[in-house]
C-alpha cells in the first residue's frame, strides 16, 4: 500500500480562534518536501482539508490523511446511541448534532449531556467549563455511575502508551472534545467525495484514492522532543511534520506501510477503530529521521569568564557573548502577508519555480530560432492569435512562423526566441526583422530566478517587503517565524524619578534610561516590556526581576551593575542568580553585568545614560539579535576623515558621539563627559577608536558607525 502524499492533522477543540501551541496543525509530506500549516479555526481547517483532497484527486495522487483523535468509542457505545454497532453510524449521528461556527464556538458540551441522558445512571462523558453546568454532564469523572458496561479505554488505547479516555471533555490530556468536533468534519469530507474516501479500519482501503486513518503522534515522542529542541518548533508542529515525514519515508522499506494497516481483529474493525502504527512502533522509530541532540539553551555558567581575567577587551567580550547565546524566542506560523519584520525560524524552499514556465521578457514576436536561415533580414508569416500574460496561446507555432507575444506570456510550443517589437515591422499577416538574432533572445527560462525546491530564504532572515514579494511569487503562503523577542527594561536607583512630569529634588534625576531602552527595543522589532523603576532595595529589585522573568525573554537593567555599596543589582544577581561581572575595556561604560535570573538572561547596563546607550549598541544589539533568532548582527562601519583632534591613551576602546559634516568628515561632540546626554541627540553615530594609543588629527581616517547601522 503506497501513497503519494501524507497529511497528518493535529486537531483542537479550542473555543476561540487560536494559533501556535494547542491549535490545529496540518503536516504535509510529499514529492515537494515536508511542511506544516497552522490553521486558526476548525472552519478553516475543514475548508483546507476539502481543498487538499480535491487537489490530490485532480492530480491523480493517492493521499493518506491521519487525524489525531479517536475514530471510534469503546464497544457498546455505538449500538446504545444509534442502534447500530458501527463507528461510522456515530460519525453520522454527531454530524447531525454538533454545531460549530467560524469562530470555534460549538455545542459539544450540550451534545455530550444529551448523549449521557440516553444511558442509565450518570455518564459516560464528563467535564464542563465553569459556569456551564448541564443536567447529566458531571464535572468530575469520579462522580459518574451506572452508565452501562462501557470501558474507559478502547483496545487500541490500552496498547498505546499515554493514550487518554475519550470520555474526558476537558482539562490536561483531554481528547473527548477533539473527537466530538472532529468526527463530523471527517464525515462531511467522506460524504463530499463519495466513493473516493475510505476510512480505515472500517472500510476497505486497498484501492481508495484517499484513506482516512487515526494516528497518535506521541508514538514518536522521543523524536518529537529532539526535533522541538533542534528546530525550535512547538510540540504540535513537530508532531505533524515528523509523523508525516516518517510515514512517507517508511514506504521505501521492504514492507512499506502494510504492517501498519494490519489492524487488530474483532470490534476494532467495525466499532472501536485502531490507531495506525500501534504495535509497530519499532518500525516507526527506525524510519524516523535522526535529529541531533543539543544541550540546554543557556547554561547557568554561560557568562562566566576564566579565572584571573579582569579587564576584557571588547572583541573578546563580543566573542564570548556570541558563543554563549542561542535563540530563545518561540516559533509560530504566520501567513506571508502578516510576517513582515519577523525572523524566519527555518529555511524556506520554493513551492514553485519563478518564473514557473519559460516566458517572454519583452513585447514582440516569438518563433523558433532554428528555423531562421542565413544572417537575415527575415520575414516570417504570423499565426492567428497571440500570447499574453495570463492568456497563454493554446496551440503550437509551426517552424518558420511567428506569433505576436507580450511581456510575461508563456512561450508557446515551437517558440524559443523573441524579437523586440521596436525592431520589427508587421502588416498583421507577416513580421520582418533584421539579423543576427541570438538563440533564446529576450526570453526567460523556467526557474531562471528561483527553481522549485531551491532555498528561497535562509533561517534568521528578518523579512522585509522584498522578501514577502519573493515568497508570494514562489507559492509560499505561510512561514515559520520566531515570535518577537520580549525585552524587559528595569531602571534602579534611589536617585531616579520615574515620572518626568513629577517634581524632583536637587539630589534626584529623571529616568532617562528606561524610555531610551524601551524605544531601542521597539525600533529593533522586539516587544518592549516596561518593568518600571525599583529603588535601591534588594526586595523590590528581586520582585521586579521576578516579574520580568515571567513576562520577558531577556531583561535589561540600568544602574547598580558595578561593585559599589549601593550596587544592589550586582549583589542580588550574585547571591540569588548566576552573575558574571564583566569589566570591559571600553569608554564609556566599563561594567557590564551578565546573569540568569530564574533562567532568563539579564544584561546589567551602567546607570549613566551615555554609557548605557553605548553598551546597548555595542553589546545589546548583537546579543538580542542572537536571542531573537536573527543571528549575530554587528553594525557596519566605514572609514571617513576625522574633523577633530584627539590624543588617545592605550588600554581601552573608545566610542565618541559623532556626526558627518557637509564634507563627509566625522566631527565629534564638544565634550566627552558621559553625563552630557544632549550629545546622544546631537550625534548621528559613533566614532570607534582602537584599543591602542592613537593620535588623531583632522584628515586622519577613523571608523564611523552611523546610528542607522545599529538599526536606529
Amino acid at each position: 500500500m503506497r501513497f503519494d502524499r501524507i497529511a497528518i492533522l493535529d486537531w483542537s477543540a479550542a473555543s476561540q480562534p487560536r494559533r501556535g501551541k494547542d491549535s490545529i496543525w496540518l503536516g504535509l509530506a510529499g514529492p515537494d518536501g515536508v511542511s506544516a500549516e497552522n490553521l486558526p479555526t476548525r472552519f478553516a481547517a475543514e475548508a483546507r482539508l476539502r481543498a487538499l483532497v480535491a487537489d490530490a484527486l485532480a492530480r491523480g495522487e493517492r493521499l493518506l490523511l491521519g487525524a489525531d483523535f479517536a475514530f471510534g468509542y469503546p464497544a457498546g457505545f455505538a449500538a446504545q446511541l444509534t442502534g447500530r454497532t458501527e463507528a461510522l453510524a456515530v460519525w453520522e449521528w454527531l454530524a447531525g448534532a454538533i454545531k460549530d461556527d467560524a469562530q470555534n464556538r460549538s455545542n459539544r458540551y450540550e451534545v455530550a449531556a444529551a448523549i449521557n441522558r440516553q444511558f442509565p445512571g450518570l455518564g459516560p462523558f464528563w467535564f464542563h467549563p465553569n459556569g456551564h453546568d448541564l443536567p447529566g454532564l458531571p464535572l468530575k469523572g469520579s462522580t459518574r455511575h451506572g452508565y452501562g458496561p462501557l470501558d474507559e479505554l478502547r483496545a487500541t488505547e490500552r496498547a498505546a502508551r499515554g493514550a487518554q479516555s475519550v470520555w474526558k471533555l476537558g482539562g490536561p490530556g483531554s481528547v473527548g472534545s477533539q473527537a466530538l468536533t472532529g468526527l463530523p468534519v471527517l464525515w462531511r469530507l467522506r460524504a463530499g467525495f463519495a466513493g473516493q474516501v475510505a476510512v480505515w479500519p472500517f472500510e476497505p482501503v486497498e484501492d481508495a484514492p484517499v484513506v482516512l486513518a487515526e494516528v497518535f503522534p506521541s508514538l514518536l515522542a522521543a523524536e518529537v522532543k529532539a526535533a522541538m529542541r533542534a528546530r525550535a518548533m512547538v510540540p504540535d508542529e513537530a508532531q505533524v511534520r515528523l509523523l508525516a515525514e516518517t510515514l512517507l519515508r517508511m514506504q521505501d522499506q521492504d514492507a512499506g506501510l502494510a504492517p501498519l494497516f494490519a489492524a487488530a481483529e474483532g470490534t476494532a474493525l467495525t466499532e472501536e477503530g485502531w490507531i495506525l502504527g500501534v504495535g509497530q512502533e519499532a518500525s516507526l522509530h527506525a524510519s524516523a529521521e535522526p535529529v541531533p541532540l543539543i544541550p540546554p539553551r543557556l547554561r547557568d555558567d554561560c557568562f562566566a569568564m576564566p579565572q584571573g581575567v579582569n579587564w576584557v577587551p571588547v572583541d573578546e567580550a563580543l566573542a564570548r557573548l556570541r558563543e554563549a547565546l542561542v535563540p530563545l524566542a518561540q516559533v509560530e506560523t504566520l501567513p506571508v502577508a502578516a510576517a513582515g519584520g519577523r525572523v524566519l525560524a527555518r529555511d524556506v524552499t520554493a513551492r514553485r519555480a519563478n518564473p514557473p514556465r519559460a516566458n517572454s521578457a519583452v513585447d514582440g514576436y516569438g518563433f523558433a530560432h532554428a528555423a531562421l536561415a542565413g544572417p537575415g533580414p527575415y520575414t516570417l508569416p504570423l499565426v492567428s492569435g497571440r500570447a499574453a500574460a495570463g492568456q497563454p496561446f493554446a496551440g503550437a507555432v509551426p517552424p518558420g512562423s511567428a506569433i505576436r507575444i507580450l511581456t510575461g506570456a508563456i512561450l508557446p510550443k515551437g517558440v524559443d526566441c523573441v524579437v523586440l517589437e521596436e525592431d520589427c515591422d508587421s502588416d498583421f499577416a507577416r513580421v520582418a526583422f533584421d539579423g543576427p538574432v541570438k538563440p533564446r533572445a529576450n526570453t526567460r527560462r523556467a526557474g531562471e530566478d528561483v527553481d522549485a525546491g531551491a532555498q528561497a530564504l535562509p533561517s534568521g532572515r528578518v523579512l522585509g517587503a522584498p522578501d514577502l514579494a519573493l515568497l508570494s511569487a514562489l507559492g509560499v503562503g505561510q512561514v515559520a517565524v520566531f515570535r518577537p523577542l520580549r525585552v524587559g527594561v528595569l531602571s534602579t536607583g534611589d536617585e531616579i524619578v520615574a515620572d518626568p512630569s513629577a517634581p524632583a529634588a536637587p539630589h534626584q534625576i529623571y529616568d532617562a534610561n528606561r524610555p531610551m531602552l524601551l524605544e531601542i527595543a521597539r525600533r529593533w522589532g522586539y516587544q518592549p516590556v516596561d518593568l518600571g523603576h525599583a529603588p535601591d532595595d534588594p526586595a523590590a529589585i528581586a520582585e521586579a526581576l521576578g516579574r520580568g522573568a515571567k513576562q520577558a525573554d531577556v531583561i535589561l537593567t540600568s544602574g547598580g551593575a558595578s561593585a559599589g555599596d549601593e550596587d544592589h543589582v550586582s549583589r542580588l544577581l550574585r547571591d540569588s542568580g548566576t552573575l558574571s561581572s564583566w569589566r570591559i575595556a571600553l569608554k564609556p561604560g566599563r561594567p557590564l553585568a551578565l546573569a540568569l535570573w530564574q533562567g532568563v538572561p539579564v544584561l546589567g547596563l551602567p546607570g549613566n545614560p551615555v554609557a548605557a546607550f553605548v553598551c546597548t549598541l555595542i553589546f545589546g544589539r548583537p546579543a538580542l539579535s542572537a536571542l531573537a533568532g536573527s543571528g549575530w548582527r554587528m553594525a557596519q562601519g566605514f572609514t571617513v576623515p576625522a574633523a577633530f583632534t584627539k590624543t588617545k591613551k592605550p588600554g581601552r576602546r573608545e566610542y565618541l558621539r559623532a556626526r558627518l559634516n557637509d564634507q563627509g568628515a566625522a566631527e565629534v561632540f564638544a565634550s566627552e563627559g558621559s553625563g552630557r546626554i544632549s550629545g546622544l541627540s546631537w550625534a548621528e553615530g559613533l566614532v570607534e577608536l582602537p584599543d591602542g594609543a592613537a593620535q588623531i588629527t583632522p584628515g586622519c581616517p577613523v571608523r564611523y558607525l552611523p546610528y542607522g547601522s545599529f538599526g536606529l
